[in-house]
């Protein structure tokens, strides 16, 4: 496998997925390549800025999904580059799986990898993975996958009937600014999220909320109640239209918690187990 690494996040990278749409030609399998990123520290003002704008406590520990963050301009790297088989631009995040091995420092000094794998058949297309790890000393401390889908085909699976929603634990009014805002703390400026125009472009009456924040804001609401380790996977199902209100339920088991989010409609379904 090719490793490329990078000495600072990457520039360009929204004009890069926006040439992708240009029509060229492609690769048919997931490029070989890890794109890596060593020494990489984090800022108190940033960090503060993302636990207020996905609901974590101003702390001195790293929220599970806050590594992510810092991963995402590698997987942008990777998923831009002239050989990825599919345009950055239109795929569609549709699960998540963050392990935490232990508490993690804001102090630490982490090495960040990430690297493209198991391209697979989907009814609506094709799916894939972007696994991203970070490690403190050769120790590696936290991983992610986020599973992709490239649509090829538009057809629906029908209208369904969804079973109501329980009764939640907590009612969430989730204000037009958290596309903003969340986009200015990910790096994560698709304007799906972001601008009405770019909503409709691509469907949407209005903007969407970004699903991963809709992820940290559940794991913000089990904040304090949680193990030193463990696993949080997650399925967005459909968009949180912006503004919104949206009720979070969550249900412990005796090795962890399902949880959910739903409006009319669900929107994110989880569950923490041990890692």
């Amino acid at each position: 496998m090719a490793v490329v690494e990078l000495s600072s996040d990457p520039s360009g990278i929204y004009l890069k997925a926006a040439l992708g749409l240009l029509p060229s030609r492609r690769g048919s399998a997931l490029p070989d390549r890890e794109i890596v990123r060593r020494g990489v520290t984090v800022s108190p003002a940033h960090l503060a800025q993302y636990d207020r704008v996905c609901g974590f406590r101003l702390t001195d520990t790293l929220p599970a999904t806050y590594p992510h963050v810092l991963a995402f301009p590698l997987a942008m790297t990777l998923m831009t580059a002239s050989d990825f088989p599919f345009p950055a631009v239109g795929i569609v995040h549709v699960a998540n799986r963050i392990t935490v091995r232990g508490p993690l420092s804001a102090s630490s000094t982490l090495d960040l990898t990430v690297r493209a794998s198991h391209l697979r058949s989907h009814d609506r297309g094709r799916v894939f993975d972007i696994l991203a790890t970070a490690s403190v000393d050769g120790e590696q401390v936290w991983s992610g996958v986020s599973t992709y889908l490239s649509k090829s085909s538009s057809k629906s699976k029908g209208k369904r009937d969804h079973p109501p929603a329980p009764a939640p634990t907590a009612v969430w009014k989730v204000p037009a600014r958290v596309g903003g805002d969340y986009a200015a703390v990910s790096g994560d400026h698709n304007p799906i999220h972001t601008s009405r125009i770019g909503a409709k472009l691509f469907g949407f009456p209005r903007p969407i909320a970004h699903g991963m924040w809709t992820k940290a804001r559940a794991v913000a609401a089990l904040e304090g109640r949680l193990p030193a380790a463990y696993t949080v996977d997650v399925s967005f199902k459909q968009p949180i239209l912006l503004p919104a209100t949206v009720g979070f339920t969550a249900t412990e088991r005796s090795d962890g918690w399902d949880f959910r989010v739903d409006g009319k409609r669900p929107h994110l379904a989880g569950q923490v187990t041990p890692p």
